[in-house]
This record gives structure tokens, C-alpha cells and sequence, in this order.
């Protein structure tokens, strides 16, 4: 039968594995690194996966495909639940699978062989600006914290100093090649967002991140505290 079905152009998909948690019928497999409509009868046609791809590579087309089968993904879905009873079922690559990390500060380390300031303080993934889905639950209230990437490599104290309490974004705008301010303001508007800190080395294709983070602020249309702190290559917060 002719119908509306999902197209994947794998010449714009890189992979992130988004649209397969989006995808609540199980159509789409990550497969050798790109995502794939692998049960064309689980894919109903509304798209809740257009809206999660980050690069655009999912569209909608009309052609020759098998009816929707309904039952056929009531039951995939019972079978999933039933193997994993405590467990959400995730079918998209694992390194974007949203997750929250519950923190809680205490004097004692969990392991003998850490202090309490060196223990982790990350609270959320993914981090790469790229993958974090805009309406992830851990935005809400967040102190949010947009990073380069090298500047937890240059900060030694950088989770106990700029982590510590804050949802971490992280990216760089000269490696990715892409204008982070869209993605950003999505984030800033959709979601209660407390506060922003913009962590730059001094390098100046760290600039482009900075613009990003103020560009959109200002596009989000909200008034929200915001600073801006720069690392030295070796390792020093610049006035």
C-alpha cells in the first residue's frame, strides 16, 4: 500500500541514536553507525522522531511500504518490558541515552582511595551540546553550564569549581563546525534555566562558543544571570 512512512538520509545521520529513543514503536536500529528504518510496519507515520534529529536527516515521504501493524509493536513492547522489568527499554546508542545522576554531598568519599573534592560531580548526560535533547527533564530549575571542551583538561579543581550543582553542556565550535546558538536557545526557552555560566579557554576559536551561549540568551527572550570565565592554557582563570 501506498503511505506516509519516515525517510533517513544517511548521507546527514551521524549516528547520535536520538530518533530510535524517540521512536516509541521500535522502527529504528543504530546499525554500523547510522541510523536505519528496520520495521517498516512498526513505523506509524506521525514522526515524533523528525523534531529529536539534530542534523535533519529524517523527513517524511509517501511510497510503497507494509500497513502499520499495531499489535505487531504491542507485542515487541511486551516482550522488551518483560526482559527488562526494572529497566526502561532504549534501542538508540547507549553514549545518548538521557540520564540523571543523583549527587549527594557528603564529607566521606565513596571510595577509600578519592577525597570528597575529587569524586565526580557530574549530574547529567549526555553532555556534548550536539546529543542533549532540548526538553531533557534534568533542564528544569537547572544552573546550566556551557563548556568548552578543553577547559576541564586545563582546570584541575574544573567539577568541583564549575560542575559541582550545575547541568554541564559541553562543545567546541571549531571541531563540530556549527553555530551552537539554535540548539542553545531551544534549551533556554523550553526550559526553566536558573542561571548560565560560559566556561571559554583563551584561545580565540573559543570565541565562537561565547557568541553562541550570548546569542542565544539574548534570542530566548528571557533575562537570566549569566558570566563568562575564561581559562589560560596553563591552567588559570583569567580576570
Amino acid at each position: 500500500m501506498i503511505r506516509k512512512i519516515i525517510r533517513i538520509d544517511k548521507d546527514k545521520c551521524n549516528g547520535c541514536g536520538v530518533c530510535a529513543d524517540a521512536c516509541h514503536e521500535g522502527a529504528i536500529d543504530i546499525i554500523n553507525g547510522k541510523a536505519e528504518l528496520v520495521r517498516e510496519h512498526f513505523c506509524d507515520g506521525l514522526g515524533d522522531c523528525l523534531p529529536q534529529c539534530p542534523t535533519g536527516a529524517i523527513s517524511f515521504e509517501e511510497r510503497e511500504a507494509p500497513a502499520y501493524d499495531e499489535e505487531a509493536v504491542k507485542e515487541a513492547q511486551e516482550k522488551i518490558f518483560t526482559k527488562n522489568q526494572t529497566m526502561s527499554a532504549y534501542s538508540g546508542c547507549p553514549g545518548t541515552k538521557i540520564m540523571q545522576i543523583q549527587r549527594t554531598e557528603t564529607s566521606e568519599p565513596v571510595e577509600p582511595s578519592l577525597t570528597a573534592d575529587s569524586m565526580s560531580k557530574l549530574q547529567n548526560w549526555p553532555v556534548q551540546i550536539k546529543l542533549a535533547p532540548v526538553n531533557a527533564p534534568y533542564f528544569n530549575g537547572a544552573k546550566l553550564l556551557i563548556a568548552a571542551d578543553c577547559t576541564a583538561y586545563a582546570y584541575a579543581s574544573f567539577h568541583q569549581d564549575f560542575i559541582r550543582n550545575k547541568v554541564t553542556l559541553i562543545g567546541c565550535p571549531k571541531l563540530d563546525q556549527v553555530d551552537y546558538s539554535e540548539k542553545l536557545t531551544e534549551i533556554i526557552q523550553n526550559n526553566n534555566i536558573q542561571s548560565v555560566t560560559i566556561v571559554r579557554m583563551e584561545v580565540p576559536c573559543c570565541g565562537g562558543l561565547e557568541m553562541a551561549a550570548k546569542k542565544a540568551l539574548q534570542n530566548s527572550g528571557k533575562f537570566i544571570p549569566w558570566q563568562v570565565v575564561t581559562i589560560s592554557i596553563d591552567g588559570k582563570i583569567l580576570e
